[in-house]
């Protein structure tokens, strides 16, 4: 570890010091317009989960960001971009962190101390395209199949060859061929052969039209499938409420790809639904939803909905009970309210309501759950904000879903 927090802080250090022009001649250009951003994020974390005997979680864990963009050569359009993160424990580690060696008296924080490169590409950008290549953030819709899972400490890279355009007004479009993927655990970067596409066309604010194709081969997750999918968005007024919305459908169906990796199963038949909305006036929101990622019963000749690269920690509860979809699938009802005021920050409760898609054992019963949480900017100094977070999961009778889970966070974050 401290060869490789050595490494970026020698490189970035290196970069930083070109934040004025360095030249040979009036013809070469190295570094110029030199941009530096950083975030320190320190977290507690208190875990109880019941459906084992070990002792409660406390966390006390923080995330350190330095990154620097720069252009290149003094070609125009051309650039690069670099951000290292380290993760480490502020008083040591009473929780299981997710490795190999981990304490096995604690419940699971998948919070364990690294250091890497979360970013590292260049990019070239002409008129309306971008053009990118290395290891990139990566934030598609609403993250639900590829999203960088911010919320853990260290963050989900891919490493890939992208493009975007958005030479016409409303539309844009994404593809990317994703060869190798870094998750938030302290592992070896995983190999990939995947491609993703997704393009959205804005209509106007009632109507946005969002496709995709993601095809996944995921050595890591033994996981190859094709993830086609179309969801509709936008905001109704109503008077003076008004009502977002959003619809989805997706179907995994069998690899279009063949894969040099062994051991995949190429062949897949799920379903997902998403249909959500939310009323909003005067700072108060009221929002209701239901999603289904389908399931099997093991010899239907069907296959759970899955999500591996997804921003799970957004979905289906914040105790993170459903990482992984259930053999039988799952069916999520949700209910919320919030509000929202300047200077008085932001507040929501979210109730869930969890069942199988098809029955376990003849059980369906995946429980319930409540999630709170506040966030509030820190006055008197810019980008510095604060957040308080709590999620109870009360336990069904469906297999591995029987015990009861509490998670509670207190969070400050400041960025520049």
């Amino acid at each position: 570890m401290k060869k490789i927090t050595l490494s970026a802080v020698a490189i970035l250090s290196l970069a930083s010091t070109f934040t004025t022009t360095l030249s040979a001649g009036d013809d070469f250009t190295l570094f110029s317009k030199a941009k530096v951003n950083g975030e320190v994020r320190p977290r507690y974390e208190f875990v109880d989960d019941e459906s084992n005997t070990r002792d409660k979680a406390n966390a006390y864990t923080v995330r350190a960001t330095i990154g620097l963009e720069t252009t290149l050569l003094g070609i125009d359009g051309l650039s690069m971009k670099v951000d290292g993160t380290t993760v480490q424990t502020l008083g040591g580690t009473g929780y299981e962190d997710a490795t190999a060696d981990a304490n096995l008296r604690y419940d699971r924080v998948a919070d364990p101390e690294q250091t890497r490169f979360t970013q590292g590409y260049l990019q070239y950008k002409m008129g309306a395209t971008t053009l990118k290549a290395g290891r990139q953030i990566v934030n598609l819709d609403n993250q639900r199949f590829i999203g960088s899972v911010d919320w853990r400490q260290m963050p989900q890279s891919l490493d890939a060859v992208s493009v975007t355009n958005t030479s016409i007004a409303g539309l844009s479009l994404y593809g990317a061929y994703v060869y190798d993927y870094a998750t938030v655990f302290k592992e070896a970067t995983q190999h990939s052969e995947s491609v993703l596409l997704n393009g959205s066309y804005k209509v106007n604010d009632m109507l946005k039209v969002t496709a995709y194709d993601y095809m996944l081969s995921l050595e890591k997750n033994q996981f190859a499938a094709d993830t086609i999918g179309l969801a509709l968005s936008g905001d109704i007024p109503a008077g003076d409420v008004k009502i977002g919305y959003r619809a989805e459908y997706a179907k995994q169906g069998d690899a279009t790809f063949k894969t040099t990796m062994t051991n995949l199963k190429t062949q897949n038949d799920a379903t997902y639904y998403d249909i959500e909305a939310t009323a909003s006036m005067m700072g108060i929101s009221v929002g209701a939803g239901y999603e289904l990622l389908s399931g099997t019963t093991g010899s239907d000749g069907k296959t759970k909905f899955q999500t591996p690269l997804a921003t799970l920690h957004k979905f289906n509860g914040t105790a993170d009970k459903f990482l992984t979809t259930p053999t039988g699938g799952i069916a999520d009802t949700s209910v919320s309210l919030g509000y929202g005021a300047k200077d008085l920050g932001n507040a929501m409760i979210t109730y869930h309501d969890y069942k199988t898609d098809v029955a376990m054992s003849g059980k369906s019963d995946l429980g319930s759950e409540l999630d709170l949480q506040y966030a509030n900017a820190i006055p008197g100094v810019k980008g510095l904000n604060g957040l308080i977070k709590a999620a109870f999961y009360d336990a069904g009778d469906v297999a591995t879903f029987t015990s009861d889970k509490t998670v509670v966070w207190a969070q400050v974050g400041y960025k520049f």
